[in-house]
């Protein structure tokens, strides 16, 4: 399997606060990858280490062949990378159409742009029905699928996604995971950030458990849900 994404030796931190400590990680291509742990374990460091917004004191981050340790957030976004951060964080007075063309910006295409909006509507079917609903007045449910919405928008190579499942019911929670695995089918790479492991396990091919930004366990998903330190820390006994 070709690798997409090659992290090496990545170390950040916040003033004297180490959030991570020599962090190794690798993503292949049309690959699902989950990066578990608790809070404060260094998974949203990760990704926004990745996507440009934090920087690292030492380390590597490598994409497609191509150094981006030191890129800007935009130029990752026009590499194929895009990070939907934790806490969806739409554009509450915009409409979700509005919310949608916005993540085209770095879309030259205009034809392209409104095609992958049809697409997001055809995954999404509620998001159509509130094309023209303000984003701030959707449930928590919807903001979610309309934050994953908008980054397909930009048409990722690979996408980023910081707690997709936080603070939703269940059901929701099956129907966000279900559209994961098709946007992955699609052919676009993902590396799932996730507190839910039992839901990240289910549809990941493979995964990484960090704590205080270290890897602590990792290998293929079907080997960490039968791990017995994964099993006791994460999934219940």
């Amino acid at each position: 399997m070709k690798t997409i994404l090659d992290i090496k030796g990545l170390e950040v931190a916040y003033g004297k606060v180490e959030a991570l400590r020599g962090l190794d990680l690798t993503v292949g291509e049309n690959e699902i990858v989950a990066l578990l742990g608790n809070n404060g374990a260094g998974k949203s460091t990760t990704v926004s280490t990745i996507s440009g917004v934090v920087r690292s004191r030492a380390g590597t981050v490598t994409a497609y062949g191509e150094d981006i340790t030191a890129a800007t957030p935009w130029s990752v976004v026009e590499r194929g990378i895009v990070h939907v951060p934790e806490g969806r964080r739409i554009f509450s007075r915009l409409t979700v159409h509005e919310n949608l063309q916005l993540g085209g910006y770095t879309v030259r295409d205009s034809s392209s742009i409104d095609k992958r909006i049809e697409q997001v509507y055809d995954l999404f079917p509620r998001m159509a029905e509130r094309r023209n609903q303000q984003g701030g007045t959707l449930s928590g449910g919807e903001q979610q699928m309309l934050a994953i919405g908008r980054a397909m928008v930009a048409g990722p190579r690979l996408v980023m996604l910081d707690e997709p499942s936080m603070g939703l019911a269940p059901l929701v929670v099956a129907h966000v995971m279900d559209a994961i695995m098709s946007i992955n089918r699609a052919g676009t790479s993902v590396l799932l950030i996730e507190q839910n492991a039992r839901a990240a396990l289910k549809i990941a091919h493979r995964g990484y458990v960090i704590d205080s930004g270290r890897v602590t366990v990792t290998g293929p998903a079907t080997e960490l849900r039968a791990d017995p330190q994964v099993v006791e820390a994460y999934l219940g006994a």
